[in-house]
C-alpha cells in the first residue's frame, strides 16, 4: 500500500475556546503541535476574559510557533469562542480542544481517515478523565464509570457507530459553515445542539474509541458541583428544545435527588423513610469499589464523595433549570440548512 503524502492529506485547523486555563494550556497546545500528522496543521485559540495567566500563556506560545494564533472573545461564551475561531481558521477540517483536553498523538491523523472512511460531517470518540491528584483521580474514575454518568458512550466507552453527539469533533467546513456555526444561546449542551442540526439535513455523526482526548477533571469539590449544576440546568433545556430527546438516564439523577431529600425530610417522623438516603449512599459506595479498582486509597474513599456531587447537583440543575431560558434558547433556534440540490444541466 502507497504511503499518503502530506499534499494527499487535508489540512486542518484546531480550535481552542479559553477561559482561565493557566494550569493545562501550554501542554494542551503541545499535544497538538506533536501530532503524528504530515499535512498542514494550524491551531487557533480563542482567548475569553481570564484572571490568571492564560493570556500571556498564548502569548509565548505564538512567539514560539508560527501555526499558533490567537482571536479575542470578550463574552467569554464557549459557543461564542468557538464561532470566532472557526471565522479566523481557515483550513477544510476542524478539529475542536478544550483548554485543559490532551490529545493522543495519532487523533487527526485517526479523525481525518474516519471521515473519509464513514463520510461522517463530526466524528469524535473518548473523554478520556485522567487526574493528578487524589481527588481529581475520583473524579475520574467516577467520569468514565456507568454508575457515575451512565451509559454515554463517549464517557465509558463502546464499539464504533452512528451517534446522536461525540465529545468535542472533527468536522467538515463545510458543513459547519453552511449550518452557521454553534448556536451561542448554548452556553453548555452547544455541541449537542450543532450536531442535532447536522442530523437534522441528513449528515452522519460517528462515535469511534480510537479517538481518544485526555481530561483534566475540575479540581475541587466546589468546581465540579458548579459544572454538574450547569450540565443539568442545561440538559433540562435541551429537552425543553427537542422534547423527543428525553430518556431515563436524564431522569435518574433528579429522581434520586427528590428521593433522597424526601427520605431526609420525613426520617424524623418515619425512620423508615431514612432507608432511601441510607440505599443510595450505600449504593454509591459499593459502586465506587469497582470503579476505584487500582487507585491509591485516598482516591478510592474520595469516589463516592464525587459520585455525589456529581448525581445531586446534576439533578439541582435539572430541576430548577428556568422555563425563561428555554423559552429563550427556543426563540433563537437556528432552522439546519439542507444542501444544495445539484445543478440541472439546461435543455439544449
Amino acid at each position: 500500500m502507497n504511503a499518503v503524502t502530506p499534499a494527499a492529506l487535508p489540512a486542518v485547523s484546531v480550535i481552542m475556546p479559553v477561559l482561565d486555563e493557566e494550569r493545562h494550556l501550554r501542554n494542551s497546545v503541545r499535544h497538538i503541535l506533536a501530532q503524528d500528522y504530515p499535512g498542514e496543521l494550524e491551531v487557533v485559540i480563542a482567548l475569553g476574559p481570564s484572571t490568571d495567566r492564560t493570556d500571556a500563556i498564548a502569548a509565548e506560545l505564538v512567539a514560539e510557533d508560527p501555526r499558533v494564533h490567537t482571536v479575542p472573545n470578550p463574552t467569554g461564551r464557549t459557543p461564542a469562542a468557538l464561532n470566532a475561531a472557526i471565522k479566523a481558521s481557515r483550513h477544510p477540517v476542524v478539529v475542536r480542544v478544550d483548554g485543559h483536553g490532551m490529545l493522543s498523538p495519532d487523533y487527526i491523523a485517526t479523525a481525518v481517515r474516519l471521515l473519509d472512511a464513514t463520510g461522517a460531517a463530526n466524528v469524535g470518540g473518548l473523554m478520556h478523565a485522567e487526574g493528578e491528584n487524589d481527588w481529581e483521580r475520583a473524579v475520574a474514575a467516577a467520569m468514565t464509570s456507568k454508575i457515575g454518568v451512565g451509559n454515554a458512550a463517549f464517557h465509558t466507552g463502546g464499539a464504533a457507530a452512528p451517534a446522536d453527539t461525540v465529545y468535542l469533533g472533527v468536522f467538515r467546513r463545510e458543513v459547519l459553515e453552511r449550518q452557521g456555526g454553534y448556536n451561542e444561546e448554548f452556553v453548555r449542551a452547544q455541541d449537542w445542539e450543532l450536531n442535532y442540526r447536522i442530523r437534522e439535513v441528513g449528515h452522519l455523526i460517528w462515535f469511534s474509541p480510537e479517538l481518544r482526548v485526555s481530561y483534566r477533571p475540575r479540581p475541587s469539590v466546589r468546581a465540579l458541583a458548579k459544572q454538574y449544576k450547569d450540565y443539568g440546568r442545561w440538559r433540562r433545556v435541551v429537552t425543553r428544545y427537542h422534547r423527543g430527546s428525553v430518556n431515563p438516564r436524564y431522569l435518574a439523577a433528579p429522581t434520586a435527588l427528590v428521593a433522597n431529600a424526601a427520605g431526609l425530610l420525613l426520617g424524623g417522623t418515619t425512620p423508615w423513610a431514612l432507608l432511601v438516603p441510607g440505599a443510595y449512599v450505600a449504593g454509591i459506595t459499593l459502586g465506587s469499589l469497582p470503579a476505584g479498582r487500582g487507585l491509591p486509597i485516598g482516591a478510592r474513599l474520595r469516589i463516592p464523595l464525587a459520585l455525589a456531587t456529581m448525581h445531586m447537583c446534576w439533578g439541582y440543575g435539572f430541576l430548577t433549570s428556568p422555563r425563561s431560558l428555554a423559552r429563550r434558547v427556543v426563540a433563537s433556534r437556528r432552522p439546519a440548512v439542507t444542501e444544495p440540490a445539484p445543478a440541472q444541466p439546461a435543455d439544449v
